[in-house]
């Protein structure tokens, strides 16, 4: 079957599987941030945005995304990058595997809830998993970003 949206701003025209997973399509086009982790929707590896809203690509189907908008971390460079400092300076990137996944997730909730609360951000971010850093890291550098970005806007910048 032939699928055509747009991937990253770019838009795509390709002939799929019926039963090819959206993970596997944007890795196809050489989007490889997404990951494959647990295969069972519940380590948040393989976030893609799907019309600007966080899904689990290994879960969705390609064909579900034809018509629409799709976004990796491929796709979000300079938004990603200004938060993925924060997460790196607090060490949170020991071995990188989730950090795609886990920046996406991020993203999301700033977009949501621009000033989340230490509560909020754990709930929100309850499906991410990490190994290597046992998420303290993650929570501080999302913190400090926060606090960064509340300073940033009442000097106007």
């Amino acid at each position: 079957m032939q699928i055509k949206l747009e991937l990253n701003g770019k838009k795509v025209t390709a002939e799929i599987e019926a039963d090819m997973l959206l993970l596997d399509f944007v890795r196809t086009q050489g989007c490889y941030s997404v990951k494959r982790g647990c295969e069972t929707a519940n380590c948040g590896l393989c976030t893609v945005f799907l019309d600007d809203k966080p899904v689990l690509s290994c879960s969705t189907l390609a064909a579900r995304a034809d018509g629409r908008k799709v976004t990796t971390l491929e796709g979000l460079q300079e938004e990603a990058a200004e938060f993925g400092a924060f997460i790196a300076d607090q060490g949170a990137e020991q071995c990188g595997f989730c950090n795609p996944g886990f920046i996406m997730n991020a993203l999301a909730l700033f977009r949501e809830n621009p000033y989340p609360d230490e509560e909020e951000i754990k709930e929100y971010l309850a499906g991410n998993l990490c190994r290597c850093s046992g998420y303290e890291g993650q929570l501080r550098g999302i913190l400090a970003f926060l606090e960064y970005k509340k300073s940033k806007e009442q000097k106007g910048e």
